[in-house]
């Protein structure tokens, strides 16, 4: 097995099947960060003489080469290869011979997947937040389309007060520009570059870290080469509360659509077309989509206690732990995604039945409006409660359907453009402009 380590001595093949682990399997999502990485180290150690000017150019140009490869899906980290890192070093001696051996000069695998990392989960978070934003303008459109469709509110799964599906869609909506908080903090985080810490340690090599951050759009620097090695971890759990926080809100919308497509509720119905048949059940229409999405998203939920229970007693420096990270976050950012692109697409199959509250069933959900009926002709609340729970007993009641919320936020006045100006103020404390960076560095 190819190794970048290697001096000469001989490692079971057991141990070194062991530590490898799915790296090469794992690391081709990494194979374009890992290159870009390598493109603006080699140009800093040009500029600060570490690097001939004439190897540098030979060394950009073979990285070009292999970006446009890897972009092409067609970088294959070979079956005797560790990892990403040792592949594109490996491919880079090959062809170039002692020039290719000169990039990794003050630079530590520990840096690289750092910076791999670092790189790749930035545009993760820029994906996930612009299907988020997405997401968000479709069910505010649901809400405005809903807006005076009433609905039962419960409490303790008790009928309780009236709601509207445009509060419930409005409340999806106003609970995710939330969750972009979470991924917020995350990207502030990540954005930051880690690239010359080398082992966790920095270099005796003259390097401009300052440059590298500039060159791949870095907001920051990780000053302390060991702080940036202790972001190893730290980087992953913030994503996991990012994930775990928008994957709760998930859960509790398919948890909703689940019990209200079903015939005891019969709120919603979704077509048949995103729905499941029985093997033995002929009648049967089934909402898997959204019970998958529930089940994923539960799941999710515990990533962070995940990332923790697996790093969270490691003291500073390397450790050889942070490598099963990887297939954790990975594995996890592939579902999440798989189930807000299904989220995204089931919301066009959701028909909303209009007529719900007509039933007599839930005449008791307006107990509360006749309250505070009598509450506006003069009755205290507390002898209003009363009046009303005795004619509840009696069954004298009698609802009045015809609701008179105004405050923002209610069934009257949902405030959704108060809530879309929310939305835009979230999405403009993301700084995306390192894709600039990334291009002007290709492009050189």
């Amino acid at each position: 097995m190819t190794k970048l380590w290697d001096k000469g001595i001989s490692v079971n093949e057991h141990v070194a099947r062991f530590t490898v682990g799915r790296d090469p399997e794992l690391d081709h999502r990494l194979a374009t960060y890992d290159i870009m990485g390598s493109m603006a180290h080699c140009r800093m150690l040009v500029k600060t003489g570490i690097m001939s000017d004439s190897d540098g150019q030979i060394l950009g140009q073979a990285l070009a080469a292999l970006l446009s490869q890897a972009r092409e899906g067609k970088i294959v980290i070979e079956d005797d290869v560790e990892d990403i890192h040792s592949q594109v070093e490996l491919m880079l001696t090959t062809e170039l011979g002692d020039v290719g051996k000169k990039i990794h000069a003050a630079r530590s695998r520990n840096d690289q997947i750092l910076l791999d990392l670092r790189l790749y989960l930035r545009d993760v978070i820029k994906d996930i937040v612009e299907d988020t934003q997405t997401l968000v303008e479709k069910l505010l459109l649901l809400s405005d389309r809903y807006a005076t469709v009433l609905l039962p509110g419960y409490t303790h799964l008790q009928a309780a007060m009236p709601s509207s599906f445009g509060l419930w869609f409005g409340a999806y909506a106003e609970t995710l520009i939330d969750d972009l908080e979470q991924w917020l903090a995350a990207f502030n985080i990540i954005n930051q570059n880690p690239l010359g810490s080398a082992a966790g340690y920095g270099s005796s090599l003259p390097i401009d870290r300052g440059m590298t951050t500039e060159l791949l759009g870095f907001a920051d620097l990780n000053y302390n080469v060991v702080h940036a090695q202790m972001g190893r971890g730290k980087s992953e759990q913030s994503l996991g509360f990012a994930i775990a926080g928008q994957a709760m809100t998930m859960s509790r919308f398919a948890m909703d659509v689940c019990l209200y497509n079903s015939q005891n509720f019969g709120f919603i119905k979704l077509s048949d077309s995103f729905t499941t048949g029985s093997s033995i059940m002929p009648h049967k229409k089934n909402p898997d989509v959204f019970e998958l999405i529930r089940g994923h998203s539960n799941q999710l939920q515990q990533l962070p206690g995940q990332i923790s229970g697996m790093i969270g007693t490691l003291p500073s420096g390397y450790h050889r732990e942070y490598q099963l990270l990887k297939p954790l976050l990975f594995d996890a950012i592939d579902a999440f995604t798989a189930c807000q692109d299904m989220l995204l697409a089931a919301l066009d199959h959701i028909t909303v039945q209009e007529d719900i509250m007509l039933d007599t069933r839930y005449d008791l959900v307006f107990s509360v409006e006749r309250v505070n009926q009598l509450v506006m002709q003069g009755t205290p609340f507390r002898d209003a409660y009363r009046r009303v729970a005795a004619e509840i007993k009696d069954g004298s009641f009698t609802p009045d359907r015809n609701l008179q919320h105004t405050h923002e936020g209610s069934v009257g006045q949902l405030c959704n453009e108060q809530i879309r100006s929310k939305l835009e103020l979230r999405l403009s404390r993301f700084d995306f402009s390192y894709t600039k960076a990334l291009m002007d560095l290709i492009e050189v």
